[in-house]
């Protein structure tokens, strides 16, 4: 099998045209696949999970594909990029179709409250959370000194990302958390947990920022 250095996760639900677009942009010398081969998974070195649609949903396609546990075993073991859908699907439970999530952390996917939607103006928020907002770092403490995550390298604290999205998650281990936005309330837009990264937002669809990112991403060795 030929070295794959990018697999992009292929299970139906997937804007994987954009994302492979924007690897290709910034990484033209890496090879990108976009695939639903579990041995393609496996074999390459860095893996993009991404993800459109309804938990239930995706869940059952990349279950139907046989991908439950190649996308687990990634995530444990190499540089991994989970994105929107991509980062929701890594938690216990999901309030969209009271659906189970892959279990890889522990933590619920929260459906934005229509009580709380309005703006400090006193302006009506819309669900989903569709456009550009800013995204805050969250740099956790190392020893004495605070350092950034790799994916943040370059990249303005309060950069704008593009949302689309009317969930977010809410991990039990609040030490997970890169990043926040607010809509009106504070929620997790970010988590790393070792080999792993993950966001809310499209970093595929955010401009200048989002391709920082994923240059990162490419030259990320956790």
């Amino acid at each position: 099998m030929k070295k794959i250095d990018i697999a992009v996760v292929d299970y139906g639900m997937g804007n994987l045209r954009s994302v492979s677009k924007a690897l290709e942009h910034v990484a033209p010398q890496k090879t990108i696949l976009v695939t639903n081969n579990p041995a393609e998974i496996a074999n390459a070195e860095r893996i993009v999970f991404p993800g459109q649609g309804a938990m239930p949903d995706c869940i059952r396609e990349l279950d139907a594909r046989g991908l439950r546990q190649v996308v687990l075993s990634a995530a444990k073991n190499k540089p991994f990029l989970g994105i929107c859908i991509g980062l929701q699907m890594l938690f216990e439970h999901s309030e969209e179709g009271d659906s189970a999530g892959l279990g890889l952390f522990k933590g619920n996917v929260k459906r934005f409250t229509a009580v709380d939607m309005k703006s400090s103006s006193g302006e009506k928020l819309k669900v989903p959370h569709m456009g550009w907002n800013q995204v805050y770092q969250i740099h956790h403490n190392e020893t004495s000194a605070t350092k950034p995550h790799a994916l943040w390298q370059g990249i303005e604290d309060g950069a704008r990302f593009y949302y689309v999205h009317s969930y977010y998650v809410k991990p039990d281990d609040e030490q997970m958390t890169a990043g926040f936005s607010e809509y009106p309330n504070r929620f997790t837009s970010a988590i790393a947990k070792d080999n792993l990264f993950a966001v809310q937002f499209h970093p595929e669809k955010s401009a200048s920022a989002g391709l920082q990112m994923l240059s990162n991403f490419v030259n990320w060795t956790p």
